[in-house]
C-alpha cells in the first residue's frame, strides 16, 4: 500500500462513521473508486441540469448549496466546511430527493468523491451505510427548514443577530471576515437590508464595521437577540 493510498484511508476511516461497519472487500472498495478532487473558488459543485458529482469529503474549503429562482435571485440553504459530508451532491442515490438544489465552492476546496453508483451499492448491502446517507439527508432537511423558517417567520435583527454568533461560534474568533454581500446571500435576504441593519447594531455599540468585516462588541446582547 502506498504512502498515498494509507492517508486516503485514514482521510476516509475518520470522515465516515461506518467505516468500521465494512468489510475488508467493502472498504477496498470504497477506496478504489473514491478520487481527490479540487474545485476553485466561485466553481459549480451540483446543479440539477448536471451529472451526478458523487459524495464529497471536504478536506479543506466551503461549500454552498442554495435554491434558485427563475429570476435569478438565490437562497442559502446551508454551508459545509472541512471534515464534512456533502451528501446531497449526489442526490441521484437518495430516491426521494427530487428539489433543484446548487452546489457551488465559495473557497479553494479540496474534496474525496466517492462514486455515487459505488456510495448506492453500499447503502443497498450494508444497513449502516444506508442509515448513515438517511440520517446525513436528514440532518441536510433539518438546515433547510431552519432556514426557510428564519426566512418566513423571523424579524431581520434576530436573524442577523443568529448569523454573527454562529459564525463567530464556528471559528471562535469575534471576526466576522465576510463582506455584507456575503451575508446578505447567506442569510437569504438583501444586502441593503443587511447593511442597514449592521449600522444600526454599530451604532448600539454591539459590533465594529470594518472593510470586508465585522467585529463582535458585544456578544451577549446578540445572543439575547437571537433568542428573540
Amino acid at each position: 500500500m502506498t504512502e498515498n493510498t494509507q492517508v486516503h484511508r485514514q482521510c476516509l476511516a475518520c470522515g465516515f462513521p461506518f467505516w468500521e461497519q465494512l468489510t475488508a472487500e467493502e472498504q477496498d472498495m470504497l477506496c478504489r473508486y473514491t478520487r481527490p478532487v479540487k474545485y476553485q473558488k466561485g466553481a459549480r459543485v451540483h446543479s440539477p441540469t448536471e451529472s451526478c458529482v458523487g459524495i464529497l469529503l471536504l478536506r479543506t474549503g466551503q461549500l454552498r448549496a442554495y435554491l434558485l429562482s427563475e429570476d435569478g435571485r438565490d437562497i442559502t440553504l446551508y454551508r459545509l466546511f472541512g471534515g464534512e459530508v456533502c451528501i446531497l451532491s449526489a442526490s441521484c442515490v437518495m430516491d426521494a430527493v427530487n428539489f433543484d438544489l446548487y452546489i457551488d465552492a465559495e473557497e479553494d476546496t479540496e474534496a474525496y468523491c466517492i462514486s455515487a453508483g459505488i456510495f448506492r451499492r453500499l447503502m443497498q448491502q450494508n444497513v449502516y451505510v444506508r442509515c448513515y446517507a438517511y440520517q446525513m439527508t436528514a440532518e441536510r432537511f433539518s438546515d433547510t427548514m431552519w432556514t426557510m423558517q428564519q426566512v418566513l417567520f423571523m424579524s431581520v435583527d434576530r436573524r442577523l443577530a443568529i448569523f454573527l454568533t454562529d459564525e463567530i461560534a464556528k471559528t471562535g474568533s469575534e471576526d466576522v471576515r465576510l463582506t455584507h454581500d456575503q451575508i446578505a446571500r447567506y442569510m437569504g435576504s438583501a444586502r441593503e437590508v443587511v447593511s442597514r441593519m449592521l449600522k444600526y447594531f454599530a451604532q448600539e455599540g454591539w459590533v465594529k464595521l470594518y472593510r470586508g468585516g465585522v467585529q463582535v462588541l458585544d456578544r451577549k446582547k446578540l445572543q439575547e437577540i437571537a433568542r428573540g
